[in-house]
């Protein structure tokens, strides 16, 4: 019996604990970015004017959550065809982009500086960008999984430079 994927790119049990680790890693980054945000949330965060466009608090756990997991498999696609050392230009900017992710949360929320975090956003969004476009030279599926967080990404743009503006 056979113990490689149906596209023979890794065995079946290196295939699940690359998953887990990708998974795990943009959980890793999630939390990280969780922990500058969630103790603002219903203290600063709270006294700031938002826009009309800003949806309210409860969106943003299940939207980052499902972006979390899908950037997750879209790196472990990455790593499965290509490996590290295959991908390493791909998978180096997928890390830089959950730094960054980590970054800006802790310069909006923990820091309290929108302005900081409406700068650093343009880096975030085209590290991302780059990720992206690397990710489509392995694998075009994990290209489009990184789509939704590229969109969100700018729609956070707008929303941090809106709440700059306006505060």
């Amino acid at each position: 019996m056979s113990t490689t994927t149906a596209d023979n790119t890794r065995p079946a049990l290196s295939s699940f604990l690359g998953l887990v680790f990708w998974l795990g890693l943009c959980f890793l980054a999630a939390g990280l970015g969780g922990m500058a945000t969630g103790p603002e949330i219903q203290g600063w965060y709270a006294t700031l004017e938002k826009p009309p466009i800003n949806p309210p608090n409860w969106v943003f756990g299940p939207v980052w959550t499902t972006l979390f997991i899908m950037m997750g498999v879209a790196a472990w696609r990455v790593w499965r065809i290509a490996g590290f050392g295959g991908a390493r230009l791909a998978l180096g900017l997928f890390l830089a982009q959950l730094v960054l992710n980590v970054l800006w949360s802790v310069l909006f929320f923990a820091l309290h500086s929108p302005g900081a975090a409406f700068v650093e956003v343009f880096g975030f969004w085209a590290t991302m960008l780059a990720a992206t476009l690397a990710f489509a030279r392995h694998d075009r599926l994990a290209a489009w999984l990184m789509v939704p967080t590229l969109a969100w990404v700018a729609f956070a743009a707008v929303l941090n430079g809106w709440i700059w503006w306006i505060n």
